[in-house]
């Protein structure tokens, strides 16, 4: 049960997100649902699972989490244009689960990469390691910089790669040709064109996003 003071506290919250306290508090209680112990039969993922985004255009730009494509959905800026199987469920009702949404508006999308970060190097390797060629997750990975930090090397896209604990070891601070191992690519920066394939990548696993990523 929450206090006047709480109350109070999330209408704030909600009114500055442009949600609709109603909506924020139905979305809220689903995800505390999903949160407790057999909540939602279980399967607390279903907020986190991957949501394709479309701009007002059709045109694929982004996947988000289906938090946030609930967040979108509710505040007016996307409508749902795929649902998954899923729910999720507050005291009151079930919110279906997004696959799709698009944005009600047009976004213009800058032609710029996207900011340096561990989850974009895997993200951009496919989850897996460029020496070994292993996909596994990314608690399994670490980044290993090409050329050693020991040696002038630097925090670049062109300079990191996705790399198993094992390969890491194995590599230390050498040349990947100097410990007799190979780079399964060259590294580049993130593009727009990195982002798509990704997307589709995801989008085997689903067939309703098939039709958006031009298959």
């Amino acid at each position: 049960m929450l206090t006047r003071h709480q109350e109070r506290i999330q209408h704030d919250r909600s009114h500055q997100a442009g949600l609709h306290p109603s909506s924020q508090a139905a979305l809220h209680q689903a995800a505390l649902h999903q949160e407790r112990p057999g909540g939602d039969r279980g399967h607390p993922e279903r907020l986190h699972r991957p949501v394709l985004v479309l701009n007002s255009s059709y045109e694929p730009i982004n996947v988000c989490a289906a938090r946030r494509a609930l967040v979108l959905v509710l505040k007016g800026v996307a409508q749902s244009e795929e649902h998954s199987s899923s729910h999720v469920n507050s005291a009151r009702q079930a919110i279906r689960v997004p696959s799709v949404i698009r944005l009600l508006e047009y976004r213009r999308i800058p032609h710029q990469t996207r900011a340096l970060s561990r989850k974009n190097i895997l993200m951009r390797d496919r989850y897996t390691c460029q020496y070994c060629m292993k996909t596994m997750s990314s608690g399994d990975l670490t980044l290993d910089h090409v050329m050693p930090r020991s040696r002038k090397g630097e925090t670049t896209w062109e300079n990191l790669v996705a790399c198993c604990h094992p390969c890491n070891r194995q590599k230390g601070n050498q040349l990947s040709h100097e410990a007799g191992m190979r780079l399964l690519r060259e590294p580049r920066a993130f593009t727009l064109h990195t982002s798509r394939h990704i997307m589709r990548m995801i989008g085997r696993s689903d067939a309703k996003w098939r039709k958006y990523l031009f298959y």
